[in-house]
């Protein structure tokens, strides 16, 4: 964050070290919080962009990268993530793509998540959902 500290990941030792993700997130006094509803692979006109969970999972995650930075943040910003599949294991067999891709849109930053399986999503064709909760300076 820009002028005032960044967020604070939290990650006990008792727990280990975390992988791809922040046990915890602590935001500085004064950020103001942005939801963001749950996002999924979809282009202006509401279309699924493509089949593929890797696909789906990139550009779920940049349509929520878009909503931070139409609200003037960035990924850095970003303190949680919920991340709703339909097929765990879909996600577990492209786990080394789907890292790739989110180190596309994110970088190497790490809130804190939870990975939820679901039986289905509202919009039809959807793999994937993500919503988030970012801290705006």
């Amino acid at each position: 964050m820009t002028d005032r500290a960044p967020l604070q990941r939290v990650n006990p030792e008792l727990l280990g070290a975390p992988k791809g993700y922040s046990n915890g997130v602590l935001a500085p006094a004064g950020g103001r919080l942005l939801f963001v509803a749950g996002q999924v692979a979809w282009n202006r006109e509401h279309r699924i962009v493509c089949d593929d969970f890797p696909g789906q999972f990139h550009a779920a995650l940049a349509n929520v990268l878009e909503v931070v930075r139409a609200a003037g943040g960035g990924p850095e910003h970003v303190a949680r993530f919920t991340v709703y599949v339909t097929d765990r294991q879909e996600y577990l067999a492209d786990l080394a793509l789907v890292g790739a891709r989110y180190r596309d849109v994110m970088g190497r930053n790490f809130p804190a998540m939870a990975l939820v399986e679901v039986k289905a999503l509202l919009e039809p064709g959807a793999k994937v959902e993500i919503e988030a909760t970012a801290v705006i300076p």
